[in-house]
């Protein structure tokens, strides 16, 4: 990848972090141009190909943080700034970059709720989850054991996962340049 791949997409998760530790929501104005902005460069850098990948790429980003969303309360804007990076950033460079994403998010969400001193309530937060993507017939509300792991009822007390996404997005960016060079 060039550097204005990584300055593009380093630039805009930095934004959407500020912006989501500030506001908690990461806005439409954000994530649409960076998501037009990586299709038009992967189809003149790469023609049709270059268009295919960039748009698989994208799905394959941001599936995971829609199922998120559906199914744990996750972030909308969180699942649209992933799929505008993989339009950026390809399949092969997408999935490292998947990777570090989530590992940054555990190791966020641990910290978060070590801080907040809210592990029990996380922990029942990440069992509802599951139990929402098992017993999911038609409706998405599962109850947990715990009414405090629901961030829906205070938007405050959910962690911005744009933070993660910088983090994730960042180390991607450094241990592809080692790998490569």
């Amino acid at each position: 990848m060039q550097p204005l791949q990584w300055g593009a997409i380093l630039g805009a998760s930095l934004t959407a972090a500020v912006w989501d530790v500030t506001d908690r929501r990461i806005p439409n104005v954000l994530t649409g141009p960076l998501l037009l902005g990586g299709l038009v460069w992967a189809t003149w850098v790469g023609k049709a190909w270059g268009l295919a990948d960039s748009v698989v790429a994208c799905l394959m980003l941001a599936l995971p943080y829609v199922i998120l969303f559906l199914f744990a309360g996750g972030g909308a804007g969180d699942a649209k700034l992933m799929g505008a990076i993989g339009a950026w950033t390809g399949v092969i460079n997408g999935l490292v970059v998947l990777f570090a994403v989530a590992v940054a998010g555990i190791v966020l969400a641990v910290i978060h709720a070590l801080v907040r001193r809210q592990v029990r309530a996380t922990a029942a937060g990440v069992g509802g989850f599951f139990l929402r993507l098992l017993y999911a017939r038609g409706t998405f509300k599962v109850q947990t054991a715990d009414k405090s792991a629901d961030n829906t009822t205070n938007p405050r007390n959910a962690m911005p996962y744009g933070l993660a996404i910088l983090l994730g997005t960042a180390a991607a960016a450094v241990g592809l340049w080692i790998w490569r060079t």
